[in-house]
């Protein structure tokens, strides 16, 4: 698909193993390595450059260590993904897929909980929505983490501004099993594909 592009969500050590770790992380990150590889090849032999069929574009939770969404702020979550720790990192398995254009960083904002990756920003101050249309990219391919909060709002706003949106089902990771088979009904329902 000329048209189509990867939108990885949160595979961040932090809801892998860290502070906020979800079930199947382990399972969704080898799911998504797994996938890109089949998308990608060496440019050359003797080079490490990556070329990819179609963009990889990551998103980051990228909070300041006061966020409003941590318990000692009156937040629902432990602090997660504070802005230099290593729990903020990209897994290592995908970070060389990653670069710095096509890296979108969410919730900096200290009074503002973000989990939709549509508005997150880049470090030339893009949003992922500007970028995709800039691409010309009409089909999003979604995996990451967590499936009820910033996979679902990142793909339901996808949805809304226009895009087709698929979603890797082996290579999402969620917070309980219920809400992760509540939200990919409700996702199917709306007309975001379960692949």
């Amino acid at each position: 698909m000329k048209d189509a592009a990867l939108v990885v969500v949160d595979m961040l050590y932090d809801f892998i193993d860290g502070s906020m770790a979800c079930q199947e992380a382990d399972k969704a990150v080898a799911g998504s390595l797994r996938f890109i590889e089949e998308q990608t090849a060496l440019t050359d032999p003797d080079d490490s450059g990556i070329r990819s069929i179609f963009p990889i574009l990551f998103i980051r939770d990228h909070h300041p260590a006061n966020h409003c969404s941590f318990a000692e702020q009156g937040g629902p979550w432990p602090p997660h993904c504070v802005q230099g720790t290593h729990g903020a990192d990209i897994h290592k398995d995908l970070a060389p897929y990653a670069t710095e254009d096509l890296t979108f960083f969410k919730g900096e904002n200290p009074q503002q909980e973000q989990y939709s990756g549509f508005e997150g920003k880049n470090p030339a101050g893009q949003s992922l929505a500007e970028v995709l249309h800039l691409m010309d990219i009409r089909n999003v391919i979604i995996c990451g983490i967590a499936t009820e909060y910033c996979v679902r709002n990142t793909a339901e706003d996808l949805l809304k501004d226009g895009f087709n949106v698929s979603i890797l089902k082996d290579c999402i990771a969620y917070v309980e099993a219920k809400g992760h088979h509540e939200a990919l009904k409700a996702m199917e329902e709306e007309g975001i594909q379960i692949r």
